[in-house]
């Protein structure tokens, strides 16, 4: 069974009394494991594409799937639930919180699982922290952290949920260039230890060659899927 499934999905943008068109007609599967790229120039649709599997927009037309669960059919209460625990997200912008440390950071969305006791949201935490290298900066604050550290630490809060599925918009875009590098070493290190399904949108050809699918975006329409690997 697909991970993530979108059948003949259009999205249009309401400006005014004109309609823009983000996506026109997609279609795609993306399987458990995949390490997959969402490629093209801004404004190829491929953020609007990440927002509707992340269940953060709808479809104009179309149905946009997540495993056996059709998006539609879903009220808001279980659309939260879905993000929640089957979905992370990793922004280019790093959205961490300022206040908060390392470790409160992590650990924000297993606030929200109420079943999670507090003996296993520190076992996740420090697990996830180990992973990703900043185990020791676990009480340093968001500033006191290079952007590559800031970046680490919104991989960790993505996966801490363990979620089937990780979105990563433009991961790379405010990293130079090792660091970016680095970055798309640990999520691929994490793919293929936890299985977890990696859906990225970019233009950065180190993340691109390292997919094993690439799906090529131009005016909303996905118009060639390349198989790496």
């Amino acid at each position: 069974m697909s991970t993530v499934s979108l059948q003949q999905v259009f999205k249009n943008y309401e400006l005014g009394k004109t309609s823009v068109p983000a996506l026109r007609g997609i279609d795609l599967e993306i399987q458990e494991g995949d390490f997959v790229t969402m490629a093209g120039a801004s404004g190829s649709g491929k953020s609007t594409l990440l927002n509707l599997i992340g269940c953060l927009d709808h479809p104009t037309t179309g149905e946009v799937w997540i495993g056996d669960t059709r998006v539609s059919k879903l009220d808001d209460k279980q659309l939260n639930e879905t993000r929640l625990r089957q979905i992370g997200f990793v922004f280019q912008s790093f959205n961490l919180i300022p206040v908060l440390n390392v470790y409160e950071n992590v650990e924000l969305p297993l606030l929200i699982m109420k079943e999670i006791s507090k003996k296993e949201r520190k076992q996740r935490i420090n697990y996830f922290l180990k992973a990703v290298g900043l185990s020791a900066f676990a009480d340093r604050k968001p500033s006191e952290l290079s952007g590559g550290q800031r970046q680490r630490v919104a991989v960790a809060r993505a996966l801490v949920t363990k979620p089937r599925i990780v979105l990563a918009d433009e991961p790379t875009a405010n990293l130079d260039s090792k660091t970016g590098i680095e970055i798309i070493d640990l999520m691929q290190q994490i793919n293929e230890h936890e299985k977890t399904t990696f859906i990225f949108s970019t233009h950065d050809p180190k993340v691109m060659q390292r997919a094993n699918r690439i799906f090529h975006l131009i005016d909303g329409k996905i118009e060639k899927v390349e198989n790496i690997r």
